[in-house]
């Protein structure tokens, strides 16, 4: 049965440059654009009177699923990547050269954004910033090794190792870090700075998405498209058990770590994230599978051109165009100003996704399990 294709945003030399999109994973991301602009414009605009209000702290709060979220739905993304080069017969060390090749790719841009944001907030210091697109490519490179197991292994083997980098994740941030140089110090364990992205503990939501895309990527390839609906009902299942049991062990009286901050290096936290992120996975697969109507997304439009978004949203509301209403408005004028640039993101990359679409070079949307049934019926016919 032939499936639509659409451009998943970048290839190798040995894999195909068109792959199967999923509605579901782009409205995902969409969100998460949402949560991370919301975030932004609150940090950067809202005075300091006023950010000890109810409406301030909960958008810093909600806020702080989006960095996890990008994390998770990279590994989403790799997950997939490793199935195709693993379905080529490509040899263990190809598809591990492969993927390491693809975390080398996102240093590059993860320092050309910093370059450009350098230049457009006037601020050189924050070249040498970790930020989330440098954790990104350092967890990749680390978890690229998993392209060299075959997929059920790669499941096993990324699940123990995000597991480990949780728990381990206090021990490495209780490390003496003084004689470090900083940069090195942000890249491997929380620092001073509650606005870094060390590989501990941020590189587990990683390995926790290579083994989440892998088992979409199984289930999808099943002859029944009820294997993905299956899938998503345990995921949920696993994300109530998750919680409840991450919730239980953090609110014990004793703790197993000489020091743990819980809002930054606690396995606890990234245990509660994690079950927060399997919820919404699949809360975002029943909505564009069964209940949105179809067409024009506004929220997968984000998730398409996330990266594009990401870059421009942050020069905009960090940048010295931003600069007269720094720290200066009100919570109300914050949603306003965070609801304009939500919509000029929107425009923005609806725009690029038209231009990709003149060029040629965009395909139709996965359809839904339902519209793959229905096509599998017909044929048959």
């Amino acid at each position: 049965m032939a499936r639509a294709r659409e451009r998943e945003g970048g290839y190798d030399s040995v894999s195909s440059p068109f792959v199967t999109r999923f509605p579901f994973l782009d409205w995902m991301r969409g969100l998460a654009v949402v949560i991370m602009i919301q975030c932004h414009v609150f940090n950067s605009l809202t005075r300091l009177d006023a950010r000890h209000s109810a409406v301030y702290i909960f958008t810093q709060f909600v806020g702080g699923m989006a960095a996890p979220l990008f994390l998770f739905m990279a590994g989403m993304t790799t997950g997939f990547l490793m199935d195709r080069l693993e379905a080529r017969g490509l040899t263990p060390l190809r598809r591990w050269l492969v993927a390491l090749k693809r975390a080398g790719y996102l240093f590059v841009i993860a320092y050309l954004f910093r370059f450009t944001n350098t230049l457009f907030a006037w601020n050189f210091a924050a070249f040498l910033k970790v930020d989330i697109l440098n954790c990104m490519g350092l967890a990749m490179a680390v978890f690229s090794a998993a392209a060299m197991w075959d997929s059920a292994r790669r499941v096993r083997g990324a699940i123990a190792v995000a597991v480990l980098i949780a728990i381990l994740a206090p021990v490495v941030s209780g490390f003496d870090w003084s004689r470090t140089p900083a940069v090195l110090h942000y890249y491997i364990a929380p620092g001073p700075d509650r606005a870094q992205f060390p590989f501990f503990p941020c590189a587990a939501y990683l390995g926790f998405g290579i083994a989440a895309g892998s088992l979409v990527k199984s289930a999808d390839k099943a002859d029944s498209p009820g294997h993905l609906d299956s899938l998503m009902r345990w995921l949920f299942l696993t994300a109530m058990g998750t919680f409840l049991a991450a919730e239980y062990f953090s609110n014990l009286p004793f703790s197993i770590y000489a020091a743990s901050d819980f809002w930054r290096s606690s396995p606890g936290l990234i245990f509660i994230r994690l079950a927060i992120m399997l919820a919404m996975l699949a809360g975002a697969y029943l909505w564009t599978e069964y209940l949105a109507r179809p067409g024009w997304s506004w929220m997968q439009t984000l998730g398409k051109a996330s990266l594009l978004v990401y870059w421009v949203h942050v020069m905009l509301v960090y940048g010295i165009t931003a600069e007269p209403w720094k720290r200066s408005l009100a919570p109300a004028g914050s949603a306003l100003a965070a609801l304009t640039v939500l919509v000029c993101m929107i425009a923005l990359a609806e725009a690029r996704l038209r231009k990709f679409r003149w060029n040629g070079n965009a395909r139709y949307l996965q359809p839904g399990p339902r519209a793959r049934g229905a096509r599998a019926h017909a044929a048959a016919k």
